[in-house]
């Protein structure tokens, strides 16, 4: 098998979903590195393991419904496993290794025994280039990047794609045009926080996108997108809607799509398009600020 992930949303063939497995104790504040983890923490409503399990054993279900070849990381013991996608992405017949936070590192080896048995090379990124699998949007010959590079870059956990992969995929890719997205940041609230790309921006169908207007430092980015896809085809999110994760569903096809049931009225517009939709309960993984997306590190697509 041969990794293959030209676009966000061709059939999806094989795909790595995370794990909530043997996660340990209630973590500290000092354990978590995002603002919706430690609210629900301070709340007293953090997510319990075995909510998440069931709530990832049904995300594969339905993966698995529709014909898609579901991996499972090996378990490793006191380690959040949920969210595959920050770990690694393929690009064409690329897997891309992330250069991820310290205390995330050993999550690579729950898949590297996945990883080893497909063909294509895997690619170890320069360790001064940050980038995490849920910054990096890729469609045919277009590479979307988010990224943060203010003075404050080092005092964010929330910042984990810096600059510099910018210029790494433009040497990487020449022939591809690569656009580059600074989003807004906060290590304290979770509705000023935009964790990812994906938790802003999705790509859907053939040509339409989910987007949460005010994710953006700069609003020309937001403008860009608009004549990029098209104000017709775009769908904005509410900050509430974003807060919720309404951008981090995941395509089957580019007629299927894993959505949250709460996403009414997301929901109500993809099947407006004639979209599939997919509903699956993730409300407990989705308080500590990811979702489908986030949670599933596709392998293959055609």
């Amino acid at each position: 098998m041969d990794f293959s992930v030209n676009d966000e949303t061709s059939k999806l063939i094989s795909v790595i979903i995370g794990i909530a497995n043997d996660m340990g104790e209630t973590p500290n504040i000092d354990d978590l590195y995002d603002p919706k983890s430690i609210q629900n923490l301070k709340l007293g409503n953090y997510p319990l393991e075995s909510n998440m399990v069931i709530e990832l054993e049904n995300f594969s279900n339905i993966l698995i419904k529709h014909g898609v070849n579901v991996f499972r990381p090996n378990n490793i013991k006191n380690c959040n496993q949920i969210f595959a996608r920050d770990v690694g992405f393929v690009i064409n017949n690329f897997f891309f290794k992330s250069n991820i936070l310290p205390k995330r590192e050993k999550e690579y080896f729950g898949i590297k025994s996945i990883v080893e048995t497909f063909n294509g090379q895997v690619v170890n990124i320069p360790e001064k280039i940050h980038v995490e699998g849920g910054d990096v949007i890729s469609t045919d010959n277009n590479i979307f990047i988010g990224f943060y590079d203010k003075f404050d870059y080092s005092e964010l956990y929330t910042a984990r794609t810096n600059k510099y992969a910018i210029s790494y995929f433009e040497n990487f890719f020449p022939n591809k045009n690569i656009r580059g997205f600074h989003l807004k940041k906060s290590n304290l609230d979770p509705l000023e926080n935009v964790l990812h790309l994906d938790c802003c921006l999705q790509l859907i169908g053939k040509n339409k996108a989910i987007v949460y207007p005010d994710a953006f430092t700069y609003k020309e980015d937001y403008k860009w997108i608009q004549t990029f896809f098209g104000i017709e085809n775009i769908f904005e999110i509410s900050n509430k809607e974003m807060y919720e994760m309404n951008s981090n569903v995941l395509s089957i096809s580019p007629e299927i799509v894993v959505s949250d049931p709460k996403f009414i009225r997301l929901n109500n517009w993809l099947e407006s398009n004639d979209i599939l939709v997919e509903k699956i309960s993730f409300d407990e993984v989705s308080k500590q600020e990811g979702l489908f997306r986030c949670s599933s590190l596709p392998l293959i697509r055609n």
